[in-house]
Formats: C-alpha cells, sequence, structure tokens
C-alpha cells in the first residue's frame, strides 16, 4: 500500500494505492457525499489481489485540504481535480467506479472530457437529482408515522441540527443508504471524517433533502453520448430506486445492470462476497 498527496485546484488531496502485483489494469474508486471520504468504500480494496485499487479523499473532506471556500464546490471543478489526479497518478489505463455523488462525477467527467476509459461502474448514482429528491421524498412517506412528522415538522421550521430530526434523519438511512447493525467501520470514519461545508453546499442537509447546488443537477439526456463499457450496479432497497437505475442502464448504450438483492445504497458493504464476484467478472471480461 502507498499513499501520498496530489496538487488540484484548490489545495491538495490524500491517495491511496491497494495493491501492485496484480496484473489487471488499475481500479480508481470515487467516493460519494459530496464530502464523505474514502473510508466508507473500504470493502473495495479486496478488488486489490487482481489490479491496483485507488482511492483519494476529494478536497474538502477526509484527509485532504479543507479550504474555507465555497466557490470551490462545484461540479467542474471536482472534474478539474479528477482529472489531476489521473494525471499525477499516470493513469493512462483506467477502470473507473463510483460511488453515488462520486459516479455522478463520473458521469460528468465522461460526457465533458471524453476521456479514454477501459470501463465505468456505476454505483447507486443517480443520473437526475430532482428524479432522486422525488423518490427519496416517497421512501420518507413510508416512514413510521412518528419518524415521518418529526421530518416534516423540523424541515418546514428549518431546524436541521435538532437531535429529534437527526433521529428521525438515522431511521431513514438504516433502511436506505447502509442495512448493517452495526454499521461498518469505515462507514463510521467517513461520518467521523465528512466535509459539512461541501456537503451542506453542493447537497443539503440529507440524503433527501437536496437544496444545495446539485438541486437540478441532471444528464439524464445525455447518457447516450457514454460510449465505454458500463455496469450499472444499486439495490433493492436502495436510496437510489431501482427504476431509476434501470433507466440510466437502459440508455447507456450496452450497459449491464445489476440489481442486489436485500441490499440498500452500500451494497458493497452489505453483501461483499457476491458485489466483489460481479465486479471482477465485469473487469475481467471488459480487459479480457
Amino acid at each position: 500500500m502507498s499513499e501520498g498527496y496530489v496538487d488540484v485546484p484548490g489545495g491538495r488531496v490524500w491517495y491511496v494505492i491497494h495493491g501492485d502485483g496484480g496484473e489487471g489494469i488499475p481500479l480508481l474508486c470515487l467516493h460519494g457525499g459530496p464530502g464523505f471520504p474514502h473510508d466508507y468504500l473500504e470493502e473495495l480494496a479486496q478488488l486489490a489481489d487482481r489490479r491496483p485499487v485507488i482511492f483519494y479523499d476529494q478536497l474538502g473532506c477526509g484527509r485532504s485540504d479543507r479550504p474555507d471556500d465555497d466557490s470551490l464546490w462545484r461540479v467542474d471543478r471536482f472534474v478539474e481535480e479528477l482529472a489531476a489526479v489521473r494525471t499525477a497518478l499516470g493513469l493512462d489505463r483506467l477502470h473507473l467506479f463510483g460511488s453515488s455523488w462520486g459516479g455522478m462525477l463520473a458521469m460528468q467527467y465522461v460526457l465533458d472530457r471524453k476521456p479514454q476509459l477501459e470501463s465505468l461502474i456505476l454505483a447507486s448514482s443517480p443520473a437526475s437529482m430532482p428524479r432522486w429528491a422525488k423518490e427519496c421524498a416517497e421512501l420518507v412517506a413510508q416512514l413510521p408515522d412518528d419518524a415521518r412528522q418529526e421530518i416534516e415538522r423540523h424541515e418546514a421550521e428549518g431546524w436541521y441540527g435538532c437531535p429529534e430530526y437527526t433521529a428521525a434523519v438515522l431511521l431513514f438511512d438504516k433502511r436506505h443508504v447502509c442495512r448493517l447493525d452495526p454499521w461498518p467501520p469505515g462507514l463510521e470514519r467517513a461520518y467521523a471524517g465528512v466535509g459539512m461545508q461541501v456537503y451542506t453546499h453542493m447537497n443539503g442537509p440529507t440524503e433527501f433533502t437536496v437544496l444545495g447546488v446539485l438541486k437540478e443537477w441532471d444528464v439524464t439526456d445525455r447518457l447516450g453520448e457514454i460510449s465505454v463499457p458500463t455496469l450499472v450496479a444499486s439495490g433493492e432497497h436502495d436510496e437510489l430506486r431501482p427504476a431509476h437505475a434501470e433507466e440510466i442502464a437502459r440508455r447507456i448504450p450496452d450497459a449491464e445492470l445489476e440489481i442486489f438483492p436485500d441490499a440498500s445504497h452500500l451494497a458493497f458493504a452489505e453483501h461483499p462476497d457476491g458485489y466483489r464476484e460481479r465486479v471482477n467478472e465485469f473487469l475481467d471480461r471488459v480487459e479480457g
């Protein structure tokens, strides 16, 4: 394992590379949030027996610099950051994995830069934030009445920091973000290292209350421009609803779709063996 820092627009970001003995093409993993560092993706390091697996904490969270400058929290700057990391690490050939917001970033990178990629894996990543917010609201409506009412009451007043609101949101998270009990240590560390300035500015106070600059982000009509081999993955109980994942896979030419049963947003942590097997099968076939 090796690690270090890369200069990117706005500061430095920390990266780590797992595995250097595998013969496969490197896999670069983009975390979600925005602002939730790579730690919750650590199960994917098990893929490093076949190829190098690379993580980095995006600017504003985890071990990376945390500049106090809201002008940095833009999709186009994160695309520039991704390009800078790739260049600095000499990743001429590359598989790209994006989790949640990381997949949104990957899609924007592919659409804007038309980069050379071996493949693209979109893990529980929406193509439309308006659709995401609408379908998350439908999931909130299915919560027990007391939790739903607490969420509605606190959001009406803007009381997002109240412990009662946090407790009600946690019930949503345990249904649709990660269904493991207890949560994996990597997920706990990601929450501890979260960059709330980034998350709040770009997303909003919660997964399902999108008030930030991503509120209108939507690339649905451009998905047909993606021409690299693509795997779209989601969970049966994911906050990214299976129908949304199905439409993404349908619009990307020749994309493959995998909906993991009894899984939510972090299917790779909930069903690590099956997830790893599916990803390895996809990557090996692309390389073969």
